[in-house]
């Protein structure tokens, strides 16, 4: 340890404190208020929304054109096929969202499981959860707490996930904040040379998952935030005991051990002495060079306004063609025919329709909810999981990976999400048996 970093005082740990606290009391403490059980962040995006009244499908269609016209005058779509195709969808995403709001255009759109679900139920809690839960992640992100863990976290990386213990604030960075900011993280530092491309794999498609706001909506939309605490946790336990299984199987373990651009590699530095109090050293320093609240929030709500406007219209161009392609052609039912055998030895309700929403799960997060949104408890709660542990969508996060130096194929990613759906399910089904 350097002179610099014994000379770390304690005296401004009030922040750590303080803010630490506040977070996990946003995020993880449900409250009661008028009649309305649910987390703090949840309870002031409604407050939020009842305030703006009928001015909130203006706001959200408002953010939806914008995400559709930024990437047009940044030329996004000159980058690759695929940021094309994106970007085609966004700005479908947009004249969907205008023909809604302004009540024209094909009756199709009308009926309630498609504009209406689409638009009320997803547009409109995402164009304010995600920004006002960037506030909230300011408490958590940014004044030590993601290194505490991480540091008490590195003895169980290496063995169980094959990657060096810093990721231990990828993965939870990415589960309190979001994919995007894993991945940020993540295509860092492999550049950097501290993760090789196996490492680099398995943290980009093992703990790159939605946040924790991402999963609010999806129990909102499935009726489970009376279970709230259940099922964050062991969504989280889930995912990450399929990303430890996917990280000894191929495709994941053939990947090469090489570092970016033919860098050596740095050597992880064992900790001397009381891991707990290493932790607390590395949170003290966070703490310290931390940005002050206000300006921490700035950054935080940006990155959230940021994320909100580029997944908004493709999430809603792609949400409706997709109830478009699951109810009125049978390719889905054709691909959910790969998971009957995992399904079937299990004495689970509705097991078709739970096929049918792990299959549609490859094309947009949120879809699996809406075609089970009147299926029995048990199949809600499996698919509220395994449409987060799944992790590998088209919609977003595999352009996203695309975009990074990481270069993994789209057939790769295509197997890992299948293999990483199967393992979901296969572990998901027996708890939620047990459970409802």
């Amino acid at each position: 340890m350097t002179s610099q970093e014994k000379s770390v005082k304690g005296k401004q740990m009030w922040r750590f404190w303080v803010f630490s606290v506040l977070g996990i009391i946003c995020f993880f403490i449900p409250v009661t208020i008028n009649g309305t059980n649910t987390i703090l962040v949840d309870h002031a995006h409604l407050a939020f929304r009842q305030l703006l009244g009928p001015l909130m499908s203006y706001l959200a269609l408002l953010m939806i054109i914008i995400g559709a016209i930024l990437p047009i005058t940044r030329r996004e779509y000159k980058k690759s096929r695929t940021d094309f195709i994106i970007v085609v969808f966004k700005v479908l995403g947009a004249i969907i969202g205008i023909m809604y709001v302004f009540e024209f255009g094909p009756k199709i759109l009308f009926k309630p499981q498609y504009g209406p679900f689409l638009f009320d139920k997803l547009m409109l809690p995402l164009s304010v959860l995600i920004p006002i839960g960037a506030i909230a992640l300011s408490l958590l992100v940014g004044y030590g707490l993601l290194e505490f863990i991480g540091v008490l976290l590195e003895p169980v990386m290496r063995p169980i996930f094959k990657t060096p213990g810093k990721s231990a604030v990828d993965a939870v960075a990415s589960f309190v904040g979001s994919y995007s900011l894993g991945l940020l993280i993540t295509n860092r530092v492999y550049r950097d040379g501290m993760y090789n491309k196996k490492e680099a794999v398995i943290i980009a498609t093992g703990f790159s998952t939605v946040s924790a706001t991402f999963m609010v909506i999806v129990a909102r939309t499935l009726d489970l935030m009376s279970h709230w605490n259940l099922y964050f946790w062991l969504c989280l336990i889930i995912t990450f005991i399929v990303t430890a299984i996917s990280s000894h199987i191929p495709p994941i373990s053939l990947e090469s051990t090489q570092y970016y651009g033919g860098q050596e590699g740095q050597k992880e530095v064992a900790v001397e002495g009381s891991r707990i109090k290493a932790a607390w050293e590395e949170a003290k320093r966070q703490s310290h060079q931390s940005l002050p609240l206000l300006r921490n929030i700035w950054v935080n709500v940006k990155d959230g306004l940021e994320m909100t406007l580029a997944i908004l219209p493709s999430i809603l161009s792609i949400g409706f063609f997709g109830l478009i392609l699951a109810n009125y052609t049978p390719v889905i039912d054709w691909l959910s025919y790969i998971f009957y055998p995992f399904i079937y030895i299990f004495p689970i309700p509705d097991q078709a329709l739970l096929a049918k929403a792990s299959a549609i799960s490859v094309i947009e997060m949120f879809l699996p909810s809406l075609i089970v949104v009147n299926a029995a408890i048990q199949v809600k709660f499996v698919v509220a999981v395994t449409s987060v542990s799944a992790i590998i969508f088209l919609s977003a996060l595999v352009p996203c990976i695309l975009a990074t130096e990481i270069k993994i194929p789209l057939w790769k990613l295509l197997l890992i999400w299948f293999i990483r759906v199967v393992l979901t399910l296969l572990i998901t089904i027996p708890i939620s048996l047990l459970l409802f």
